[in-house]
């Protein structure tokens, strides 16, 4: 009897495409009719990503104008956010696409590591970019002293190794927890709070250390970008300069509309108890601040940004200029111009 119902198991799970160690994406598989839908938002919002967040970087490596700290921690925020949405969505439209809803074990934590590495290095960048716009407005005759290029390189390091520690204990932690044979993800993809439920025990400690990791790096990163910006906000109110006042409030607004969509719905989700929030919720938050935030970055940050479109401007003009000279020979003319960028 024992042995029948056990036979019958493995042969569900190879029909589903699956093997008894890989773990199932539920998703919204319980809503066929939407699963249509979310995957072609979901790929739209991919390529808008990639594209946008690959041309903030090339552009900021191509333009020596824009060698300042404040791309230098533009570009390893796009870097970071192709990286986080790259590690997810990828599988996450094959899911969508396919009959087959079952990542391996090993992707599975791949996954879950690079989700908590990369979303706390990015709370921990959010507030490096608020204190080097605190730098900029209320330092100006001191900006390049302050932000020097060992002190940016060194604050992005320590953003990157924060998230790295933090992402190891956290993953450790919620993968010694007892499944129970549980194999069932009840979201797109295995995020902290759909393995936690997964658990076929409480815990305490988990919560606390959650609670406690979510406090250090998204309230406190929270508290000191709010600070930073209190601080300029005073420093604004004395600008007399019109046109200054527009520039600072449309670099300082861009970043202040990024840390809100990003920290918004992560403190939602994470400061949370786990049990507390609904599945179709957690869910929704989740595809908005793994797929949708990461695309509009680069769409609020260039568009409200002369600097990055005159760039872009730029590099266009130098690569037609450098086509014409390709194709119609060398011309005095045209390499004079050239030298010009």
């Amino acid at each position: 009897m024992i042995l029948s119902h056990r036979l019958s198991q493995r042969s569900m799970e190879t029909n589903n495409g699956s093997s008894g160690t890989d773990f199932i994406l539920l998703g919204f598989s319980d809503r066929p009719q939407l699963e249509r839908i979310i995957s072609a938002v979901v790929f739209i919002f991919y390529v808008m990503t990639l594209v946008g967040n690959t041309t903030i970087i090339l552009v900021s490596y191509l333009d020596a104008q824009l060698h300042t700290p404040m791309y230098f921690f533009l570009s390893n925020l796009s870097f970071l956010d192709l990286c986080y949405t790259t590690s997810i969505i990828p599988q996450m439209l094959v899911n969508l696409w396919g009959p087959k809803k079952s990542i391996t074990y090993g992707g599975c934590v791949l996954q879950f590591f690079f989700a908590l590495d990369l979303g706390a290095t990015e709370c921990l960048l959010l507030a490096v970019m608020a204190y080097d716009r605190y730098a900029a407005v209320c330092q100006p005759l001191h900006y390049t002293v302050i932000m020097h290029p060992q002190l940016c390189q060194r604050m992005v390091l320590t953003a990157w190794l924060g998230g790295l520690g933090s992402a190891l204990i956290l993953c450790s932690l919620t993968l010694k927890l007892p499944r129970c044979g549980h194999r069932k993800v009840d979201n797109f993809f295995c995020e902290m709070p759909a393995l936690i439920k997964m658990a076929c025990v409480y815990s305490k400690v988990i919560e606390i250390i959650v609670f406690t990791l979510g406090v250090i790096f998204l309230l406190v990163p929270l508290s000191l970008i709010l600070i930073s910006y209190g601080v300029i906000a005073q420093a604004v109110m004395r600008i007399k300069s019109a046109a200054r006042w527009r520039k600072v409030l449309n670099t300082c607004g861009s970043h202040l509309t990024v840390v809100t969509l990003f920290y918004g719905t992560l403190i939602y989700m994470y400061m949370k108890p786990q049990n507390k929030t609904s599945q179709d919720e957690g869910k929704f938050f989740t595809l908005f601040y793994t797929i949708v935030t990461p695309s509009l970055n680069p769409l609020i940050y260039t568009l409200r940004n002369k600097d990055v479109k005159s760039a872009m401007k730029r590099i266009l003009l130098i690569k037609n200029m450098f086509i014409n000279i390709m194709l119609n020979g060398k011309n005095k003319l045209h390499c004079k111009e050239l030298k010009k960028y």
